[in-house]
């Protein structure tokens, strides 16, 4: 059941390369969290809600399990575009996503966009998993559009020509 998310907040994007998760069992993937505004985004959370729906009914019957992709955004309060006003969805993928620009032209890691922080179009798949390893709605990371610049999320690059002083050239040893 493909998503198309408009407009959201990209975070903790591992786009270039796979990211290991936090249990030292796990596989490497790629993967990043969306972050919509409750109001703004409204009709994508709406679209979501549906497709967590079908996918409950042909999955599990009905019955909803008890870990899904779509979370409150309250439950992060202390980390950045977090908070009571947005939710969030975390998606991962064995293979790389298709990451774009706002004309859809290919996007690589030195381009420098998207950033967490940064707004995105995005495509997801949710899914059911019920198997041994337990029963839950997931959501697969199919591609990444660039759209605008936002607030970059956490430590931001720095310009160290604002940091370093100039040298003198007749200064062999400074230290």
């Amino acid at each position: 059941m493909n998503v198309t998310l408009n407009n959201v907040r990209l975070s903790f994007p591992a786009l270039w390369e796979a990211r290991k998760g936090p249990d030292a069992n796990s596989k490497a993937s790629y993967q990043a969290a969306f972050i919509l505004d409750k109001k703004e985004n409204a009709k994508d959370i709406e679209a979501v809600k549906a497709a967590i729906a079908t996918v409950t009914k042909e999955v599990f019957k009905g019955k909803q399990p008890p870990k899904i992709a779509l979370r409150d955004g309250s439950e992060k309060p202390d980390i950045d575009g977090y908070g009571s006003g947005v939710m969030f969805i975390n998606a991962r993928s064995d293979r790389r996503p298709h990451v774009v620009g706002r004309k859809k032209e290919p996007l690589t890691a030195d381009d420098g966009i998207p950033y967490a922080g940064c707004y995105v179009n995005a495509v997801i798949r949710l899914w059911g998993q019920d198997n041994q390893y337990g029963k839950r709605i997931n959501a697969q990371l199919w591609g990444v559009q660039f759209v605008k610049k936002g607030d970059a999320f956490g430590d931001v690059e720095i310009d160290v020509s604002d940091e370093f002083k100039t040298l003198d050239e007749d200064e062999e040893n400074p230290i």
